[in-house]
């Protein structure tokens, strides 16, 4: 067995143990399998991997596909698609297979019967061989499959290391050295801290609640908030707000005016130092500037909280009214195999993990310590929509920003976001 993939079964086996409630918040819950077996046509392919990087990786891959079988890709701009994806699902004539994530997010589609029954996708000898946690993170609560993983990644503070080193500071390992390292690059007139939470982007603003919460109160209390469990002007989400005014004065101003692509870009120049972020970032990143990103994990706040980390698995799932089931099915089966994650990896920034036992990342120094990371977390917890739904992602983006422009209100803010969750909670 290779270190690989010694990690990735580390990273499995913890998250299926001491993560198991993250992955059941992961699951979908009901799908309907009656569309026709097939059609004439190809398999359309609608993807919101629209970054360069992952757009070329998605052509390759689609290009390798069709040596076997026919498939039209349409990249649709990852907001756009975002937005998009229930009228998709909901038309007369839905694209067939999706890039998506499976979750609770996806839940919302399952119980409308808009997701296709991946059942006999499942039994392809790929796909048997994922871990148990994948395979119960696939699994609707009526025991039905509905997705199919491809890779997973990690968030954390990202930074240039040629940076860190011009200003003659390092990473810090808790939330005090944290603090401290914001100070002294403000005082060289840098700004600490990119963020990227404007146009259509809001939602980045949910790792930094999604961490503090984690932190402070930690994944489960997170993930019981998020389904309703407990309420967001509790006292122990006013800690997590309490700790981010500490660090809000470190913000670059124009956080929640430009989208996390410029926010990227100000990171990449220097005009911000570093960025809570996932990997998907480095897929707009230049190639050459790859070897130079590193990053910290987010600061520990109370060392009595187990260490959860937000580790995304993405893939792919299917419109139960496709017309090209059969054709669906052997597009997924390719999907799930070692080779076409290699090959998505190798176009991409490789800077994700893949989900096949046998597939190889790229082993950059930062895809090893990234593995490692994730390895090392006795928890995992996905990202705000991923463990509530698409539906609830909006409130906790209008929150958030308003927090960030004016924390003084955060009472009547948390009061505003707990009356609009509940509305969704009870809808």
């Amino acid at each position: 067995m290779t270190h690989s993939q010694t990690s990735r079964r580390r990273f499995i086996a913890g998250a299926g143990a001491a993560g198991t409630a993250a992955l059941l918040s992961g699951c979908v819950t009901s799908t309907s399998s009656s569309s026709k077996t097939s059609s004439k046509g190809p398999v359309s392919l609608q993807s919101n991997l629209s970054a360069p990087q992952a757009k070329a990786a998605m052509q390759d891959l689609v290009a390798a596909y069709k040596k076997k079988g026919a498939v039209d890709l349409n990249t649709v701009a990852a907001e756009t698609f975002r937005t998009q994806l229930p009228t998709y699902l909901t038309s007369a004539n839905p694209p067939d297979v999706y890039t998506w994530y499976p979750g609770s997010v996806a839940d919302a589609y399952a119980r409308k019967n808009l997701l296709l029954g991946l059942d006999e996708v499942w039994t392809s000898p790929d796909l048997q061989r994922y871990s148990k946690a994948l395979h119960t993170l696939c699994t609707s609560s009526s025991g039905k499959k509905v997705f199919v993983p491809t890779t997973y990644y990690w968030w954390g503070m990202f930074y240039r290391k040629s940076n860190f080193a011009k200003w003659g500071v390092t990473p810090p390992t808790d939330w005090d050295g944290f603090l401290d390292l914001c100070d002294k690059l403000k005082s060289k007139g840098v700004a600490p801290i990119g963020l990227g939470a404007g146009g259509n982007t809001a939602w980045v603003a949910s790792a930094w609640f999604d961490y503090l919460d984690i932190r402070i109160n930690g994944a489960q209390y997170h993930r019981e908030l998020l389904a309703g469990k407990h309420r967001f002007d509790d006292p122990e989400v006013h800690k997590v707000f309490d700790r981010w005014k500490e660090v809000l004065p470190f913000f670059d101003p124009s956080g929640t005016a430009v989208a996390f692509q410029d926010a990227t870009t100000a990171l990449l120049n220097g005009r911000s130092a570093m960025m809570l972020i996932g990997t998907f970032f480095a897929d707009a990143a230049p190639k050459d500037a790859l070897d130079d990103i590193d990053f910290f994990r987010f600061p520990v706040i109370d060392p009595k909280v187990p260490l959860a980390e937000e580790a995304p698995t993405d893939g792919y799932f299917a419109s139960a009214r496709s017309g090209h089931r059969d054709q669906v099915f052997d597009l997924l089966r390719f999907l799930a195999g070692a080779e076409a994650q290699e090959i998505y990896l190798k176009g991409s920034s490789g800077t994700a993990l893949p989900c096949h036992p046998d597939a190889k990342d790229t082993g950059t120094p930062l895809v090893v310590k990234g593995r490692k990371h994730v390895a090392e977390a006795a928890e995992i917890t996905q990202f705000f929509n991923r463990d509530s739904s698409d539906a609830l992602q909006p409130t906790a983006d209008a929150a958030l920003t308003k927090f960030i422009a004016k924390p003084k209100e955060i009472n009547s803010i948390l009061t505003d976001w707990q009356r609009d969750a509940q509305k969704i909670w009870g809808a």
